[in-house]
């Protein structure tokens, strides 16, 4: 798993598109990972991705779009992959975006130490287990946070 300095603002990621009427988020509803409501607003919205990537609260621009999109939720499949995927509001706005390559422009950095503490509780799911081992190897001062 490569680690990004968090000098390193800007980069090409891919990105994926997800919602919560999708099969496998029926049971969280409209809340993310952090408990709150999932963000589409003119102004926000919320983005999934591996917290030992870009941490819960990261807050980014994609090029070329007027959003704030902030990193609020996590995904099993996105684990070490570096991809953020991109809430919206239904399956038919979900598919318009489908996969995109973006150039993405962090505006502050999000808390490793908030992503660890969220983790801790939720190491009986092995994704959640291995993002908080990631982040304790970046981060070895979270290491009592983790009950790995």
């Amino acid at each position: 798993m490569p680690v990004y300095a968090f000098a390193d603002r800007t980069r090409i990621v891919r990105t994926t598109a997800y919602t919560c009427s999708e099969d496998d988020h029926l049971i969280y509803g409209n809340k993310n990972a952090t408990g709150t409501t999932l963000r589409y607003t003119d102004r926000v919205r919320s983005a999934a991705a591996d917290w030992s990537f870009y941490p819960v609260g990261t807050t980014f621009r994609i090029k070329g779009l007027p959003y704030l999109y902030v990193v609020d939720d996590y995904g099993s499949a996105l684990l070490g992959t570096g991809t953020i995927d991109i809430y919206k509001p239904s399956k038919d706005i979900m598919n318009q975006w489908g996969t995109r390559t973006v150039e993405m422009t962090v505006v502050q950095w999000g808390s490793m130490t908030r992503s660890a503490e969220l983790l801790s509780k939720r190491t009986n799911y092995d994704h959640c287990k291995k993002m908080l081992a990631n982040i304790v190897r970046q981060r070895p001062d979270l290491v009592t946070m983790a009950k790995l």
